[in-house]
């Protein structure tokens, strides 16, 4: 059974927040989080058609948040810096990357202080159709830790590889933001790198699947998201959701 809610600093446990990450982070406690799972913006700009996969955007909420290339490693610096400092010693954290970032992402992490244990690559089943050049269809997923000799990892599979193989969800006809995780792979990171009753935070929630993940798991959850059509989706979402219904 998960505890009773209770308050983190100038939160509520067991809500989403909408505001801007970087500000709302300064609130929360040193190393009071277990689990960072999170899938920062892209610095990537999305075409005012969103056509791609060549699927219909008409049920895509608009206002993704974006940041501009050269900006990105500074971003990605600041936001580390506050994970870093709220993460517990035992905690871990996941972070989400594209190719065209993973450099800046990769060099925060390390400048920051966050030791890599494993580089996982997320397969998944399509890409944009490209014409001179391969189609990229799989994410960078860095798993990393603030001490490589106490971070907790429940090994669930026996032989655990670093290449997972997921689909994407296909969401017809339903409401839905331009970038969001399959359930599937959020409830794997969960099961591997958290207990239950922990403390899940997504500083950008987007969709909220960290958060509706961390319910079903019986794991208290926290989530910060700027654009409010997000927040609104992602409080919905969490809303309907129920503990333990896998």
């Amino acid at each position: 059974m998960l505890l009773s809610m209770k308050k983190l600093g100038a939160f509520q446990i067991d809500e989403i927040y909408c505001g801007d990450a970087l500000q709302l982070m300064k609130a929360i406690p040193s190393k009071t989080i277990d689990l960072i799972i999170t899938d920062p913006p892209f610095a990537i700009q999305f075409k005012a058609k969103r056509n791609n996969y060549n699927r219909s955007y008409g049920n895509v909420l608009k206002g993704y948040k974006e940041i501009p290339k050269e900006q990105y490693y500074a971003f990605s610096l600041q936001w580390m810096k506050e994970a870093f400092r709220i993460l517990k010693t035992t905690g871990s954290m996941y972070v989400f990357s594209g190719w065209t970032n993973l450099k800046d992402i990769l060099n925060a992490l390390d400048d920051v202080g966050f030791i890599t244990i494993n580089h996982i690559i997320w397969k998944y089943q399509f890409g944009v159709f490209t014409k001179r050049k391969y189609v990229t269809s799989h994410y960078h997923i860095l798993f990393v830790v603030k001490d490589k000799k106490k971070y907790k990892f429940n090994k669930v599979e026996h032989y655990p590889e670093d290449v997972w193989i997921i689909n994407r969800e296909y969401w017809t006809g339903k409401l839905k933001t331009p970038t969001k995780l399959p359930l599937a792979l959020v409830k794997k990171i969960l099961l591997f790198s958290s207990d239950e009753g922990d403390l899940v935070f997504d500083p950008f929630l987007g969709s909220g699947t960290v958060a509706v993940a961390a319910k079903m798991l019986k794991r208290h959850f926290l989530g910060f998201e700027i654009v409010p059509e997000y927040c609104k989706f992602a409080k919905e979402r969490v809303h309907q959701t129920k503990a333990d219904s896998l």
